[in-house]
This record gives C-alpha cells, structure tokens and sequence, in this order.
C-alpha cells in the first residue's frame, strides 16, 4: 500500500473509532480524560494547513548551505509540504528517470484557486486554441520555475525548497499578494540521476569542514560528471527533439499547462558572478517586441534584488536565445517569456570556493541568489499581470489566424521515406504541432530545402501536410527555419537544424497557405499490391532506407536469424531492388518451422515495415539470392568505449543508439582498461570522440592493427579517427595548413591584431553546427540506403585529406554548403574534403567519420549511415 492511501486508509479508521467512542460516551459515560486523548489523536489526523508547515532546515536537520540535499530527501520534503498544505499546493508526478527516480512538479495557487486547478488549466489552453472552446475572462498567470537541469548545478535544488517554503507560507504577506492572480508550478529537479550522480560523489570527497582551496579533491568533478543524465545526454538542448525520456514526460505535462514565463536555473563557472535577462544577441527572428520587452523587465525586477544586496551580476552576454531545444527558447516559441539565469558555481564550487579575487563563493551566497532570482520572475509577472495575459493571448490569436514568417505552410514528401515522415510526425506530435496527410494530388511552389530554390513540387498520397495556421505556429516555424537569421555570429550552439535537414527528407517551405480540404489526419493505408500474398514464401526482402530496417534487423540478429544482403541492385516481378536489401531466406532458419513466416511478419509489424515476400530465389535482373554479390549478415560482438577524456557527447549518441535505439547489445569498455580487453573477442570496436591521452602507445597500436588484419573493425568518431590517423598505416589524415598569399600592405601596421577584435578573429575559423550536403559513392556498403548526398551537421572545423587508396565514401566538393555559421576561413578549408571514409587493412576495416552522423540522437537522417558502419561494412569477408 502507498503511503498516501495508508493514510487515508488509517484516517476512515480513525473516524469510525471516533463514532463508536463518541457512542460509548454518552451511553456509559466513558471518563473525560480517555475522551481528551482520543480527541488529540484524531485531531493529529486531521489535514493542517500551511500555517504549520516545516522549513526546510527544522524537515532536513540543517541550515540550506550546509550540505547538498540527496534527490530522495528533497522529494521527500515536497511530498511533505503537499501533504501539510493541501489548501495551497498540489504536487503533480509527471514521470520517472531512466534510473527509476520520481520527477514531479509543485503547484502553488491560493487557496481559491487551489480549487479551481484544473478549470485555470483548460482556460489557458482554450486561449492557445489547443482545447476547443471559449476562454473565460477570468484567468491568473502561469509561471514555470525548472531547477537543476544539469545535474551538478545543484545549487537550484536547494533553493527551490525555500522558494517553495515561501510560497506556502500565507505569513509571507508579499508573496500571497502576488500569488493572488498567479499559479506557480516548481519542477525542483529535471535531473535527478545526474544530481545524485554528483551529490553522491562530492559527499564521499569533500573535506569537513570544506576546503575551498581549488586544487582540492572536492573541486575535482571526475568525468563524466553529474551534468548530465543516466545517458549522458545535456536535458537542456533537448527540450524540442525529446530524445530523452525526462525529457518526453516533461514536455508533455508542459504542454497541458503553457505556462506565461518560463525560468530555467543553472550554474557556470566558480569565477563568474550571476547572469540574468535581458540575454545576449542573437535573438531568433520568431520572438516577438514583447517577448524581448519583457526580457528588459525582467531584468529590472532582478537588479532591484541584487543592487539592494550589492551583488555582482552581468547581463546581455554569452546566453543569446537562438537555437531552439533551450530552456530558455523552446518555451519562448511556445508563447512564453523564457529566460535562462546562471549563477556562478556549478560542479567545482562544492559548499566554498576560493576565488582568483579572494573571496569564498559558498553554497549559501549561490541559494541566495537563484532564491531572489526566483521572486523576482514572479513579481515580474505579477506587476504586469494583465498585460501577461493580453501579450499571451495576442501571440495564439496571430499564430492562428495571421502566422509570422516566410511560409505558411510545409509539405514532407512521403514516397520513399514512409517511415521517416513516420518519425517525423512522432516529433510533432510531442511538439503538439499539428499537421494531416494528402490524399489528393495537386502542386505546389515553394522553397525546396534540397536545393535551396524556388521549385514547383507534387503532392501526391500520403505526404505529410502542415499548414503554419495553428497555434503552435511560431514553434513549427522555429523547427523548419532553413537559414536562421544571425544577429550576431557569436552564438551558444548550433546555427543550423531544420527538421528537413535532420531526417534527411525532401520539403518544402511553401509561400501561399495549403489547402486543408484535401487531407485527413491519418495516412491511407498501404495497398495490397505492395504486399502480395504468397504462401510459404521462398524468401522476405527488406528494403533498406531508415533506422526502423536497423531495428528489425537487430531483433532478427538477436533471434540468430540468417540474413543476407544485396551488394547490388537486382529486380524482382517488375520492381528494382537497392543495395543493402535484406534477404530472409527459409534456407538456413529451418529450425523455426512453422514460426519462421510469424516471426518474420510480427518483427517487421513492431519496426512499422512491410516485408516483401517472394517465391523464388531468381532474379529477373541482377544476381539470384546464392550469389556471392549476397552477402551473409554476422551478427557483430560490439565494444564501445568511455571513460576519462571520452566526449560524453560521442559516447553518449552511440551508448543511446543501440541501448534505446535499436535494442542491440554492446559492452562498454573503460579506455583505461582498453589494453587488457582480448579483442579477439569482439568484432567491432567503437572510438567516439576523445583525447585517448596515453592509450595509443605502440604497443597498443600494434595490437590493434593485428586485431584488425585477422577480421576486426573499427569505427573512430571525429578526434578520435584524427588521432589514429597520425599512426603509421593508418591513411586518415589532416590536410596540411594552406599557406595564404602575401599581402600588398603600405606599413607593417597594417597587419598587427587588435585585442578588442580577438572574438571577431575567432569565429573567422569557427564553425557552429552548420549542414552541409555531404556527396556519397552509394555504391559502398557505407552509404547504402542513400542517394547521391547526405545532409551532416558539421561541429569541427579539421578538414582531412581524401585518402588515395581507402574508399571515400563520404566527401565534399566545392558546393556543398547548405546553411549555417561556417567562418570564411574554415569554409574554404572544407572544400573537397574527406568525411567518411574507409580503409581496409587485412580482412579488417578502419571506418573513419570526419562527424558524428548521429549527434545527439536527434540528427535522424545520419543513423541509416551509422547502422552500415556497424552491420554492413566488412560483410563481403
């Protein structure tokens, strides 16, 4: 039993003695003292009010500042107060972390709107035009406070107790005064198995008391830190791709409240002060004059607090609001006032530190003042409450009815790419972005994301159709942008990541709104045709074009299902076949039986594909299924390594793609242990992104190439492949530094460096996650699936070398640019310059990625790519 319904439960129990007591009383005249102390029972049963809710130091046993909080005890204190204070709070689980930890959020209304909940809920989704209906004209604000998204920024945690406590407390006058037309919704901690990750760490280190010096142990985080979560992924740029379960619940329940303002709390490092709105440029060209009015109010409301405490601060640098899977941004393109506050700490702080100036940043100062920045966002709101309100509503009447931007409309070519439109529409539907399905023909003109022009375009059955009138307009907007506008090229991320460029489809952004009466909201169903019925069927063919033939290939794989593929086209009954088509032959699964069409058809139904059956092993074009030009599918043993000085990036996409992604089994190697690993146990071994700093000896090296020659593969990521390409007989190598021409100067002046341009001179050789259409030989194993190119975020501005005797299978040319910052010096060294590539060695392969195809498990379009770095290249040995 709960321990909730175990209290409701001993609370019926209680009522019934009391009736049965009070019974017994007034027949037999029971002695008054029993009476009295059955009444203090009873009454200790009773609910309280907020009037005597604990603080958090008398519930926790010490002072906030005196030691970090474990995630167990902190949720312990919200579910205390919720149950202390029922007529001011309510406390909401919206989901559990990959570790099984609880994630909830807290609301707080007065005792009037306490409730009234849920009817202040659907009001404000009626004014989005999300819920039908009309709005009542009654409706307090919505604010949103998140605490703890990065796990070792653990300061918010414990400030969001006090601002709880505060909230709750109807002693505060002033904070009742402004919950008066206001519900506030706390999420105490978005992370919690990072935050345990490093609150577990720091308790078992730390000196005590603390030592501020900053070389002790307790300022040395270890990696991979408690940033991130149990998958090392960063919440905070995940906000609109939902790659990670945290994430998912979270926006969901976000998306039944859409809140007014949204406030996200972190930390950066030890030496820097606080930061708070208004933010840095560039802003996206979507946020409207009010949202970036506000942002100078709301930095108004927080200078009054920290001027008052003479508390250093910086604001208008470094945090712009650009790129959209925020904190800060993806509520701001859902109509929010969104805002990212930063105060100086983070995982190295610990409870003191001493600072280059002197002075020891205590854990107390950092709740100090992420607790002022947090009533300074609600009296933000509530000083402007109504215009709050009216800005809200203006925003969903505009996105419905007169949509900003370009386009009104988009239209995802289909045919071909089912099941990414399939994915695609997963995302919009967590986006609660609506969208329906052509079931007519027509044309269209629009911009082609393709080739970057103007273009008539077809719409045929099944394409996926999303007109940009609806409320979630300026969102959908966001994540289509082609070519961001750019204020200012030093910016936090990325500058470029449209929808189409991520799934690799063919889109267009159309001018002229689409019609919707051609359309419905789910899509035709595939003909017969497609599937034809043949009985006991000679083989099942899979084409193979996205991630969801990866995943049906490693459930057959983990069943010890015998599987070919097709090295070249072939033609069957009038239909051309790719390379990279799955062969499923009866020959060699005989020991499934009967089950063998069964298991076939229910895995291929789970992966959301139509298998083809045929009835013969003869082709009418191409080489019949016994070729050699067919290759047998092994069933791959896969390392991957991590540990110290690993990317958690690189890691963190791959661990994530096979764990969640397509479910195949791998062990994780720490790279420390890396030259003790018997190798000839695995099959592949995968090298994400890292410094490797003293692994690579020759020793290892030599193991490794020995390894290789007797069959094995290796897949180096980014820095990864840069450093085994400085070995000897590995052919991956930088490009030499191209020597500008001189200079015509007219003083040697002329050419000396100014200190206040060093940013400028920076970003000339940045690059910063700009897309490019990398060119392929689709021939290759590598690159079977694709056409001619693939559109690659690009992060790293290293250009290699094409390599004169491995395959280059991925490479650009002079024109392969597409959108994004690249500074002018690093777009030139790009040019024709190897991406993927690779080597053979021995019956062995090196697969080399200038780029991770999979960065951050939201980039779709390049996880076909890594799933033939994994099961299709090295098959033909």
């Amino acid at each position: 039993m709960k321990k909730r319904d175990y209290l409701l439960y001993s609370q019926n129990n209680i009522l019934h003695l009391w009736e049965n007591t009070y019974l017994c009383v007034v027949k037999n005249k029971l002695c008054g003292f029993f009476f009295f102390q059955l009444c203090v029972i009873l009454l200790s049963f009773h609910p309280t009010t907020a009037q005597n809710v604990p603080t958090p130091e008398k519930f926790l046993g010490y002072k906030l500042g005196d030691q970090f909080t474990p995630h167990d005890r902190l949720v312990r204190y919200f579910e205390t107060i919720a149950s202390q204070a029922t007529d001011r709070c309510k406390l909401v689980p919206y989901g559990q972390t990959y570790e099984g930890r609880p994630l909830m959020v807290m609301v707080v209304a007065t005792p009037e709107n306490i409730n009234r909940l849920e009817e202040i809920r659907t009001n404000n989704l009626k004014i989005t035009g999300l819920v039908s209906g009309t709005p009542s004209s009654v409706q307090p604000a919505i604010v949103w406070l998140s605490y703890n998204v990065h796990g070792n920024e653990a300061v918010s945690s414990e400030a969001v107790m006090q601002v709880l406590y505060d909230l709750v407390n109807p002693a505060n006058a002033e904070m009742q005064g402004w919950l008066k037309n206001m519900v506030v919704l706390l999420d105490p901690c978005l992370n919690p198995d990072g935050h345990e990750r490093y609150v577990q760490w720091y308790k078992q280190v730390a000196n005590f008391p603390y030592q501020p010096l900053p070389f002790s142990r307790e300022h040395q985080e270890p990696w991979p830190g408690g940033r991130f979560n149990h998958y090392l992924f960063d919440l905070n740029r995940d906000w609109a791709w939902q790659t990670q379960q945290e994430t998912q619940q979270r926006v969901a329940l976000y998306n039944q409240w859409m809140p007014h303002l949204h406030a996200d709390f972190h930390e950066m490092g030890p030496e820097s002060p606080y930061y708070f709105a208004p933010s840095a440029k560039p802003y996206h060209e979507a946020l409207t004059p009010w949202q970036r009015q506000f942002q100078q109010h709301i930095g108004e409301a927080n200078r009054k607090y920290f001027d008052k405490n003479y508390w250093l601060y910086f604001t208008r640098e470094k945090y712009d609001l650009l790129y959209p899977s925020f904190g800060d941004t993806w509520p701001s393109f859902n109509g929010a006032i969104g805002m990212t506050y930063e105060q100086g700490g983070s995982g190295r702080a610990g409870l003191g530190y001493l600072t280059s100036e002197g002075d020891t940043l205590t854990l107390t100062k950092r709740i100090a003042h992420h607790v002022a920045a947090s009533y300074a966002s609600i009296e933000a709101v509530a000083s402007r409450g109504d215009q709050v309100l009216k800005e809200f509503k203006t925003y969903f009447d505009q996105s419905r009815n007169n949509p900003q931007g370009a386009y009104k409309g988009y239209l995802i070519k289909a045919k071909g790419d089912e099941s990414k439109v399939q994915s695609i529409a997963q995302l919009l539907d967590r986006n609660g972005i609506r969208y329906s399905y052509a079931n007519k023909g027509g044309s269209v003109k629009g911009f082609n994301y393709a080739t970057g022009k103007s273009e008539a375009a077809k719409i045929e059955e099944n394409d996926l159709v999303i007109s940009a009138y609806q409320p979630k307009s300026v969102m959908l907007r966001a994540l289509f942008d082609p070519k961001p506008m750019l204020e200012d090229s030093l910016t936090y991320d990325l500058t470029s990541w449209a929808i189409p460029y991520a799934f690799g489809v063919k889109a267009y952004g159309l001018s002229d709104a689409i019609a919707s009466g051609n359309t419905s909201d789910k899509p035709k169903s595939p003909t017969s045709a497609q599937s034809p019925v043949v009985v006991k069927p000679y083989a099942y063919l899979v084409e193979w074009k996205d991630l969801r033939d990866v995943q049906f290939l490693s459930a057959l794989l983990k069943k010890k299902i015998k599987i070919r593929n097709s090295e070249v086209a072939f033609e069957m009954n009038g239909k051309t076949f790719a390379p990279g088509t799955l062969l499923i032959t009866r020959t060699g699964n005989e020991a499934l039986g009967e089950a063998f069409d069964t298991f076939i058809t229910d895995q291929a139904k789970l992966a959301g594909i139509i298998p083809t059956p045929v009835s013969t092993g003869f082709v009418d074009k191409g080489f019949d299924f016994g070729s050699d030009y067919n290759h047998f599918i092994k069933a791959p043993r896969i390392g991957l390594v991590t540990g110290s000085g690993i990317s958690t990036d690189g890691f963190s996409s791959t661990w994530h793609f096979f764990e969640q992604q397509i479910h195949y089994p791998i062990s994780v190697i720490d790279v420390s242990r890396l030259g003790s690993v018997p190798l000839q146990q695995l099959d592949i071994l995968i090298l994400p992104s890292g410094s490797y700093s003293g692994v690579w000896n020759e020793r290892m090296i030599n193991k490794l190439k020995e390894w290789i020659q007797d069959g094995g593969k290796v897949i180096a990521i980014e820095n990864a492949a840069e450093i085994l390409g400085e070995k000897t007989d590995f052919e991956w190598k930088k490009k030499e530094e191209a020597k500008p021409a001189p200079k015509k100067v007219n003083s040697p002046a002329d050419t000396l460096k100014i200190y206040g341009h060093r940013d400028r001179e920076y970003i000339a050789e940045d690059i910063q996650g700009s897309v490019y259409q990398v060119t392929l030989d689709n021939t290759h194993p590598l690159a079977f699936g694709y056409e001619k190119n693939i559109a690659i975020l690009f992060r790293n501005n290293s250009p290699y070398e094409l390599m004169k005797k491995g395959w280059n299978v991925g490479y650009l040319q002079t024109t392969n640019y597409t959108a994004g910052h690249v500074g002018y010096k690093t777009k030139a060294k790009l040019q024709n310059s190897a991406i993927f590539g690779v080597q053979e060695m021995g019956r062995g392969q090196i697969i080399y990625m200038a780029e991770n195809p999979i960065f951050r498990a939201f980039w779709h379009g390049g996880k076909l790519l890594f799933g033939n770095a994994v099961f299709m290249v090295g098959q033909a040995y």
